[in-house]
């Protein structure tokens, strides 16, 4: 596995912006939505792993309850595997509790499922495919 992104809720992409390319100088690489998990994202580049910034759009959104209860900040870590349904498949068999059943789209075009907390000592995982 290979560190794919970090995952960061805020109330703004705007402001958020202003953090991540205006004070620390990462690279803006796009700004897109999500309308399946109703969400804006923005990705930034930092020096090749990239920074996604979630912000929700609606209640609707598995990041607006988070955003309402915790507030803005570290959301999900997220690493990439070669065959997604064949990573699923194997932590299943050791036990860990999923979100994500099977793999479903993301960003970019991506397969991805989510590990629950509970199963990762309290760290929402996220895995991609590319």
């Amino acid at each position: 596995m290979k560190l794919d992104h970090i995952g960061i809720v805020t109330t703004s992409i705007e402001e958020g912006a202003k953090i991540w390319e205006g004070f620390l100088g990462f690279h803006p690489l796009e700004v897109t939505e999500v309308e399946s998990q109703k969400l804006k994202v923005a990705t930034f580049d930092a020096d090749g792993v990239r920074v996604e910034l979630l912000q929700p759009l609606g209640e609707g959104s598995p990041v607006s309850k988070f955003l309402a209860t915790r507030g803005g900040g570290l959301h999900h870590i997220c690493f990439q595997v070669e065959d997604i349904a064949a990573t699923l498949s194997g932590l299943r068999g050791k036990g860990v509790m999923m979100i994500d059943e099977s793999p479903r789209p993301g960003v970019s075009a991506k397969k991805i499922a989510f590990l629950h907390p509970r199963s990762m000592g309290g760290v929402l995982i996220e895995l991609c495919e590319k």
